[in-house]
């Protein structure tokens, strides 16, 4: 076995890990490289490996940091076929075609406005694109070691992360390797706890939050908190959320708060984004997969309005009265929110509400860091706007969530790869694991290849 590792390293995004095994070349995680400008241009350079030759891609879920480079690389002349979970399979149904779209919507909008230094800009690929790369999907069940290539086989289990997610085990010639994906809670309120694995030869974990702790704030009161103070000031509170998730949880929290009485039943409640509402219905169709019952699941389904339409969406902006609008993408890197927050985020009466981690070189860290300004399509807008964050509502695990998770293996792994995290949280975890486990464990570097 050999890996080389294609992004996540340094980064939380662009997951792409190329695995050698028996002749054969499998990618696990196929995703978007996202912030930076240095790294968003790692999408329009070449893999190392033609995408011909990949003989297979497992995906540990639908995030498009982990699954978002699938329609290009398909275009380019992968093949083979796409391992996942069936909720990740449905959940890529919404999310790639829509990941296109905007796109598309993106470079149609800078050539109209003339802002891009590309005559014409062009999108990463379209929607077109990723409705064909979902011809080569293939769902595997949980817990069940399937073949994927020649005498190699994958096994997934719940990592707890969103629906669907997994971590994926891959074995060959009596020599396995552990792909964490993206670790969730133990104490979730809609995901279960992540499976413990007992033993790996080699283990790739996430570090996002590798040198941090939740807070220990209830998040649902300080959502409360934030709308009760934004409907005082006669505000409107704009939560820029992750579509599949995020988006999910937080509409939990909504109508918890709305049946407690926390804040007024009739707040008008706005899920602007089509693509969360799909994976809303896809939550409640996978309701055995998440803690929610039937019931409640389709009683928080029904909490929003659901808006698809974009006059629909324009016309939330143009209404002046108190509202809750929540709408993709959680980073503030595209989608409608960019337009709620060129509407909103200039008023000072207004709330941007940020409900998760927010990557290096994203609109959401620098209006977290105190921008005074933020560039929107080509142009600058003032935030005069309460900007705040919930800093306990992420679905990753925090470091002492990691080392716990860690902590169930009952053997060390040959070597562990810490990979998925900012420089500092990667490093930090990597002493914590050498320091309290033990383990020999590395933080790997981009486009490095470690031989098995």
């Amino acid at each position: 076995m050999r890996i080389q590792f294609l992004g996540a390293t340094g980064t939380v995004t662009g997951s792409k890990y190329l695995l050698h095994a028996g002749g054969a070349q499998i990618l696990v995680d196929c995703g978007l490289f996202q912030g930076y400008k240095q790294l968003r241009l790692r999408n329009w350079s070449p893999l190392p490996v033609p995408p011909a030759e990949v003989d297979a891609v497992v995906l540990t879920h639908a995030h498009l940091d982990h699954s978002g480079y699938l329609p290009l690389l398909v275009r380019q002349g992968f093949r083979g076929k796409i391992y996942c979970s069936a909720a990740t399979y449905d959940l890529c149904k919404i999310l790639l075609p829509d990941s296109g779209h905007l796109q598309e919507e993106d470079a149609a909008f800078a050539n109209r406005h003339g802002f891009s230094k590309h005559a014409p800009a062009l999108p990463l690929y379209t929607e077109d694109d990723a409705h064909h790369a979902l011809k080569y999907f293939s769902p595997l069940e949980f817990g069940k070691p399937s073949d994927i290539v020649d005498a190699i086989t994958a096994e997934l289990h719940p990592a707890g992360h969103i629906l669907g997610a997994a971590i994926v085990t891959i074995r060959h010639d009596k020599r396995s390797i552990t792909f964490s994906g993206d670790l969730g809670r133990a104490d979730d309120p809609i995901m279960p706890a992540p499976t413990r694995i007992a033993r790996t030869d080699y283990l790739l974990v996430e570090s996002t939050y590798g040198n941090r702790l939740h807070g220990n704030a209830d998040p649902m009161e300080v959502l409360g908190e934030h709308i009760r103070a934004t409907i005082a000031r006669g505000g409107v509170v704009v939560i820029p959320a992750f579509a599949v998730g995020r988006a999910q949880e937080l509409l939990y929290y909504i109508y918890q708060l709305k049946q407690a009485g926390s804040i007024p039943a009739s707040l008008p409640v706005y899920l602007d984004s089509p693509m969360a509402g799909d994976a809303t219905r896809i939550y409640h169709r996978h309701h055995a997969e998440h803690k929610l019952t039937q019931a409640l699941s389709r009683a928080v389904c029904q909490g929003a309005v659901l808006v698809n339409a974009v006059a629909d969406s324009m016309e939330i902006d143009r209404k002046q009265q108190p509202k809750v609008i929540i709408s993709a993408s959680g980073m503030a890197t595209g989608g409608r929110v960019l337009h709620h927050l060129k509407a909103f985020a200039p008023d000072h009466r207004n709330t941007i509400l940020f409900a998760g981690y927010q990557a290096g070189g994203t609109r959401g860290a620098a209006m977290l860091a105190g921008a005074d300004t933020i560039k929107i399509h080509g142009g600058y807008v003032q935030v005069r706007a309460v900007v705040a964050q919930i800093d306990n509502l992420s679905a990753h695990a925090d470091c002492n969530g990691i080392m716990d998770w860690l902590a169930g293996f009952e053997e060390a792994p040959k070597e562990t790869f810490i990979v998925h995290g900012e420089a500092d949280a990667a490093d930090a975890l990597r002493r914590r694991i050498q320091e309290e486990l033990k383990w020999n464990c590395r933080v790997p570097e981009y486009l490095e290849q470690v031989e098995l």
